[in-house]
């Protein structure tokens, strides 16, 4: 099974830096939402859904590592390819990649953790792992 999943976006003018190519944050906003569309792909609930039964209110990112190539501009349309390249026990890595039409634009690896509000500190967050049951709805 590919487990690789799409999320398309075109490049709108507030996007852009003054020099007319995507400001660099852009990318990671969008890599962002392409690992919502990863996990409700697949069949995970929005995290909105998630936090009554078990706690988990998102997946934020806590190590990140980004190669940019080639520029994007307004009005072009974009592609993040996004799938998870390592499970561990309570993170994941993900691997996108930003492309326009064939030309690779960017790549990008991200180091996610499942949280719950820390049980002590409720303006701290705490790593736990997926529960089995949501585990078992995704790629290996």
């Amino acid at each position: 099974m590919n487990d690789t999943q799409h999320y398309a976006t075109e490049v709108e003018f507030g996007d852009c830096d003054p020099a007319g190519i995507v400001y660099f944050p852009n990318y990671f906003r969008w890599m962002d939402a392409a690992s919502r569309h990863y996990f409700r792909a697949y069949g995970l609930p929005e995290w909105r859904e998630l936090t009554p039964h078990n706690g988990i209110i998102g997946t934020p990112l806590v190590d990140t590592q980004a190669r940019f190539l080639r520029p994007a501009r307004y009005g072009q349309r974009i592609e993040v390819r996004s799938r998870i390249s390592e499970w561990r026990q309570k993170s994941f890595v993900m691997t996108h990649s930003v492309h326009r039409g064939d030309e690779l634009l960017l790549e990008c690896t991200e180091v996610r953790v499942f949280a719950t509000r820390h049980p002590e500190d409720p303006e701290r967050i705490k790593a736990v792992a997926l529960p089995e049951a949501l585990r078992a709805l995704l790629p290996a």
